[in-house]
């Protein structure tokens, strides 16, 4: 923290090597490197991808994450996305539902539709 001088949170788009300035960075908050850092937590870290028409979700998450909740807009629909993690593991998906239908195989790929409703999907992870 003393020789990056600032926040921990923040994707500074620079980082100096300049003597006297070794490890500093510049640029906190620009908004490029925060882009690339969104995408990363949410295609990487929570598994929401988005696949031509299709979203696979495909969460990685710490042991002890047990939810996570994601409100997605895909045209005139909206998805409200419930992932649980019941057994405390990392990564892999038991089951998942798309408004009340179950499906078993994974990895998870759901249609998206443009018809103007909201749909509910559940991810239980295991």
């Amino acid at each position: 923290m003393a020789r990056y001088q600032l926040e921990p949170y923040a994707v500074a788009a620079d980082i100096y090597s300049a003597e006297g300035h070794v490890g500093r960075g510049g640029w906190s908050w620009y908004t490029g490197s925060a882009g690339w850092l969104y995408r990363a937590g949410l295609e990487s870290i929570l598994g929401f991808r988005m696949v031509g028409a299709q979203l696979a979700i495909e969460p990685c998450v710490p042991k002890s994450w047990r939810r996570f909740d994601i409100a997605f807009r895909y045209r005139s629909s909206r998805y409200q996305i419930t992932v649980t993690n019941p057994f405390g593991v990392s990564s892999g998906v038991n089951h998942a539902e798309v408004d009340h239908r179950i499906i078993l195989r994974a990895p998870v790929r759901v249609d998206l539709l443009d018809d103007g409703a909201e749909h509910v999907i559940r991810v239980v992870m295991g």
